[in-house]
């Protein structure tokens, strides 16, 4: 599925926030080194360390590794340059503060890690949220009564979108068991090997998931997905959650004999 306009406009601010903190990650140790400048005399070589560790935990708090490195490396080295002796100069005539720039990469990297992982785990919080919100959602619609047809729609729609497809079909027969398929609790399948989809994304030209509903399975969404886009098992868990509950939705209701054959859930239904 080819991104958006309205995609496009949203990646632009992540792709300046991201180049902000990269170009800020190189900019601010060596600002404020220059700006240490003129009281370097008057004040410790601890006290300009730390100034200079607390720019480098400011960046790092963006939860970026690398900028958070870079900065470490950068804090150092303006330390080296600007504020120890000789001045101008990358030698270092004390052993001190070897020491000093040795644990600037070190704290750089330390709270680098704490904070991507922490950001990490808040992005996995909201996505979980959103997940769960499109389960809830689709639980309602069944439950107020709305038409398996439209359903089945807004659960393709929901796939499409959830796991990044560039096309989802639904059809009226059994899995093929052959190729790619998800596994009930969520896992990916190829003939028979499991696949990694957190790392590479979903295998092959299609994917099939199957529809349950009363005992037994109704249909296959056939799913092609976007090459290499990575795909985390909690969003095929998620997947196979919609698949249950349109199965729900149809088994009250047998299809229709149009629906017998390839059925297309956008311009067909």
């Amino acid at each position: 599925m080819a991104p958006t306009a309205t995609t496009r406009l949203h990646d632009r601010p992540d792709r300046w926030r991201n180049g902000a903190i990269w170009l800020l990650a190189v900019v601010a140790p060596i600002g404020v080194a220059l700006l240490l400048v003129p009281g370097r005399e008057h004040l410790s070589a601890a006290d300009n360390a730390l100034i200079l560790v607390v720019v480098t935990v400011a960046v790092a708090s963006s939860g970026r590794r690398g900028p958070a490195a870079v900065a470490a490396l950068v804090s150092a080295a303006s330390f080296d340059f600007f504020l120890t002796r000789p001045y101008e100069s990358f030698l270092i005539s004390r052993q001190a503060d070897i020491t000093t720039e040795g644990l600037f990469v070190v704290v750089g990297l330390l709270v680098g890690e704490m904070a991507a992982r922490g950001r990490r785990h808040r992005r996995d919080a909201a996505e979980g949220r959103h997940e769960l919100t499109r389960i809830h959602d689709m639980a309602e619609r069944i439950a107020g009564g709305e038409e398996p047809d439209f359903v089945l729609m807004a659960v393709a729609a929901e796939l499409r979108d959830l796991l990044s497809l560039q096309d989802c079909r639904f059809v009226w027969d059994q899995p093929s068991g052959k190729g790619a398929w998800i596994e009930a609790d969520g896992t990916v399948r190829l003939n028979p090997l499991l696949w990694p989809t957190a790392v590479v994304g979903l295998p092959t030209r299609q994917v099939e998931l199957p529809v349950r509903g009363g005992g037994r399975v109704l249909g296959t969404f056939i799913l092609t997905p976007t090459p290499t886009t990575p795909i985390s098992q909690e969003r095929c868990v998620v997947a196979v959650a919609l698949a249950d509950q349109l199965g729900s939705a149809l088994s009250v209701r047998p299809g229709p004999p149009e629906y017998r054959g390839n059925h297309r859930d956008d311009d067909d239904s």
